[in-house]
């Protein structure tokens, strides 16, 4: 299967920044999800 060709970018574009809905959530505070556990053992997990 060959690569998809993108279009370039265009240099100077300017790009919406993100916004967050709440705060930052640290790794080690609680999981927004309400379960308990930290975030890094919750959520956060890869």
């Amino acid at each position: 299967m060959p690569p998809v060709s993108l279009p370039p970018i265009p240099l100077g574009a300017i790009r919406d920044p993100i916004v967050r809905d709440g705060d930052k959530v640290g790794r080690n505070d609680l999981c927004p999800c309400g379960s308990g556990r930290k975030y890094k053992k919750c959520h956060g997990a890869n």
